[in-house]
Formats: C-alpha cells, sequence, structure tokens
C-alpha cells in the first residue's frame, strides 16, 4: 500500500495521477544500475569500434547522451522527481558473439527517491543514439534487454545484483 491508500503509488484514492511525496523519506544515497544492448551485424560492430561509422565517434557521442538523458528523466518520465545527480557513468561492452554492443548505466544521488528511472532511461538514450548514428550502415540492429541490473539506498535497498 502507497502513503495515499491505493495500491499503485502514482495514484491518489480517487484515481488520478499525481507525484509520489517522498519529503518525509530519509536523504540517503541512491545508486542504481541498468544495462541494454544493441544487436547489430558483425561488420558494424567492428565499424564503431574502429571509428569507421561516417557519423562520428558513436561511442562518445552515446555516452554523452546517456549522462545528459540520465539528467534530463524528469522532463521525460511526468511523475519522476527532479534529482540532482552526483555521479552519471555510461560504459560499453561489446559482445562479437552476438554481436552486440552492452551499454551499462550507474546512476548515484544523495536523496529521498531511487534513481531507478535515469539509469534506464541513460541506457535507452545511449542505445537510440547509437541506433541513429549506425542506421544507415546496418538496417537489422535492434535494441534488446533493456533492465534494471541494481538498486541500492533508500527502505527498500536491494543491496545485491539482480543479474
Amino acid at each position: 500500500m502507497s502513503e495515499s491508500g491505493s495500491e499503485l503509488s502514482h495514484l491518489d484514492a480517487a484515481g488520478n495521477a499525481h507525484m509520489v511525496d517522498v519529503s518525509a523519506k530519509a536523504i540517503t544515497t541512491r545508486e542504481a544500475i541498468a544495462r541494454g544492448r544493441v544487436v547489430m551485424q558483425a561488420t558494424t560492430l567492428n565499424l564503431i569500434l574502429g571509428g569507421g561509422i561516417p557519423k562520428g565517434d558513436v561511442l562518445a557521442v552515446a555516452r554523452v547522451a546517456g549522462i545528459m538523458a540520465a539528467k534530463r528523466t524528469a522532463d521525460l518520465i511526468p511523475l519522476c522527481h527532479l534529482l540532482n545527480l552526483s555521479h552519471a557513468s555510461i560504459s560499453f561492452t561489446p559482445d562479437p558473439a552476438g554481436p552486440a554492443l552492452e551499454i551499462e548505466a550507474t546512476v548515484r544521488c544523495q536523496g529521498q527517491t531511487g534513481v531507478e528511472m535515469e539509469a534506464l532511461t541513460a541506457v535507452s538514450v545511449a542505445a537510440l543514439t547509437i541506433y541513429d548514428m549506425c542506421k544507415s550502415v546496418d538496417k537489422t540492429m535492434h535494441i534488446d534487454q533493456i533492465r534494471l541490473i541494481a538498486k541500492r539506498g533508500g527502505r527498500s535497498d536491494e543491496g545485491k545484483d539482480r543479474g
């Protein structure tokens, strides 16, 4: 049950959408890690890793796009709280067997609510940026497996990776 008495925390007693009031929650260190993949042809992965995509350095642009997205999540997701992030990072791991590019975002803040949506948004926008920059060389690409891997901090601290 939420503080409004409904089972869904973003609905009030009358069923109207609202932003959850977190003012009574303690300020703690919050962290979330999310992952996703862009599946592509092996030649596309090699072009990305070798700097051969015509639009430029795909990983550098996607990294900046993901970080910017984490910072702007409250502008994109209507009921998210505006958070003062203390850390946002994006890393990429090539998977030649996929072939794919694995994306991981880690986001942290000192706050009263978690940063899961910021980490998921960062991965999503980094993946979309990779897709946009490579779509002219690979029509088979697709974005896959965007998911929350871990969250820490707050009352429902899971404290471990989800895998």
